[in-house]
């Protein structure tokens, strides 16, 4: 039996795992909110379609899952711009299905008419047309996979008339979800542990991308006493209970993990894209493995560059290196990342009765907050406090805007972490700004009863 595209694409993306659909229902997307109000799938309802690109992209980031956003044709599309930016570049699996104006207007400047390609195709993985009822679900599968594998957003357009067309949709499209492994040859291998077994002083400076590597990272350090420096990014990950770990490197930072990094021999700079430069060692050899070719030796001159996964390389490597014996400089690193957190405890001391510092409000949310709290923070102070004050134990996830930096995120990303979780406590740090930016999504957790707490900043900057 022949079924409507608006059917079809719902139930492509069901099959792809989506739950939520983010966005503002009319006109040129009403068929398809209609297929979508009997399905599974639920609509949320947001005051702006940047709030439900923000939210979508923190279930997304969170879960590792697909989540989706829908817009009207025209603004209704084009509100979602920032929020999809932020998405992709956390990697978020996210889905949109931009609409258009019906194809009998198209071309003819109708009010509205937007080209939503040339608008999307610059920040996604996937953009393209259902041209015909055929494609419906062959274009939204594609898109999925897109998401879900090179992690970030895929764009799907409609015009609004071709929600109503059908297909017999009896070709049988599925996502695939592969997970290859990946290290560099014996050759190269072989060279990256003469540099190790050659270098006095070995520091770890991982990223984002090692993120599934702190048992490897941790053998590592423990094999050649070598200290680690992290991301900010990958806090949440590598720091837990990792007495390797001596910080953060950049402005964000401190000073051991500055310290770690200027004073070694050689930096293996593993999964990791911290963009600044000027934060990176001068002079020292640099050892950097990543799984995608593009980004090596791009932030910074290095000695060696090396693409593999993160896990499968340190797992390499570990049984062709030699053991170290010489410790003082990881003793001397961890010394200083005791003081540094020290300091940190320090800020936190409220003396003055009369005062309020936003060090102490973040020291007392990480003492009381839930051991697997998730914290989300907007741009700014905020997430300063956030990055330093709040421990990662493991359980506890952390999503900052540190890529696109964008304000009024930490809400409504805060939103759909809950919405992911609806048991676990999810706690937004919000600069006075950015809460006011977006303030109308007060009014979504209030109709959708979702239960967040928020902690307002207030630096009278705004």
């Amino acid at each position: 039996m022949p079924k409507k595209v608006a059917e079809i694409v719902v139930n492509a993306l069901q099959k792809a795992g989506a739950k939520r659909v983010y966005g503002i229902p009319g006109d040129t997307i009403n068929h398809f909110t209609d297929a979508v109000a009997k399905s599974d799938l639920r609509w949320i309802t947001v005051r702006h379609e940047e709030a439900g690109a923000f939210a979508a992209g923190a279930e997304s980031y969170m879960t590792g899952e697909l989540s989706i956003c829908a817009g009207t044709c025209g603004p209704g599309s084009l509100h979602f711009v920032n929020g999809i930016y932020e998405s992709h570049r956390n990697g978020a699996p996210v889905v949109l299905i931009a609409s258009d104006v019906a194809r009998t207007e198209s071309g003819f400047n109708f009010p509205q008419e937007v080209d939503q390609k040339k608008i999307y195709e610059q920040h996604s993985h996937f953009c393209e047309y259902i041209s015909h009822p055929s494609q419906a679900r062959r274009i939204v599968t594609k898109a999925a996979q897109a998401a879900l594998t090179k992690k970030g957003v895929a764009v799907v357009i409609v015009n609004g008339d071709m929600f109503t067309e059908s297909d017999d949709d009896e070709m049988d499209w599925a996502v695939y979800r592969p997970q290859p492994v990946s290290r560099p040859s014996d050759a190269e291998m072989a060279e990256l542990a003469a540099l190790v077994d050659a270098a006095g002083k070995v520091t770890v400076y991982a990223g984002i991308g090692a993120r599934d590597a702190r048992d490897e990272i941790i053998a590592f350090c423990e094999k050649v006493k070598a200290p680690m420096v992290h991301t900010t990014r990958a806090k949440e990950f590598l720091e837990p209970n990792n007495p390797y770990n001596v910080g953060v490197n950049g402005i964000l930072g401190n000073k051991a993990g500055v310290e770690a990094l200027e004073a070694a021999d050689l930096v293996i700079s593993l999964g990791c894209d911290f963009a600044y430069t000027q934060y990176y060692p001068d002079g020292k050899k640099i050892a950097q493995i990543d799984i995608d070719p593009t980004h090596l030796g791009r932030r910074s001159a290095i000695h060696l560059g090396l693409v593999g996964d993160a896990k499968t390389t340190m797992s390499a490597l570990l049984s062709i290196i030699a053991a170290k014996s010489d410790a003082d400089h990881l003793e001397r690193q961890q010394k200083q990342w005791a003081e540094d957190l020290e300091g940190y405890e320090k800020e936190g001391e409220e003396s003055d009765p009369a005062l309020i510092h936003p060090q102490f409000v973040a020291n007392m949310l990480d003492q009381k907050a839930a051991e697997n709290a998730i914290f989300v923070s907007d741009a700014g102070t905020s997430m300063v406090w956030m990055l330093r004050h709040v421990k990662a134990n493991g359980k506890r996830r952390f999503l900052n805007t540190l890529l696109h930096g964008t304000m009024a995120s930490g809400m409504p990303q805060a939103m759909g972490a809950k919405l992911a979780y609806p048991d676990r406590q999810v706690i937004a740090m919000c600069g006075d700004g950015s809460l006011t930016m977006l303030m109308g999504e007060l009014l979504t957790l209030v109709q959708e009863q979702i239960p967040l707490k928020l902690v307002v900043f207030h630096n009278n900057s705004f």
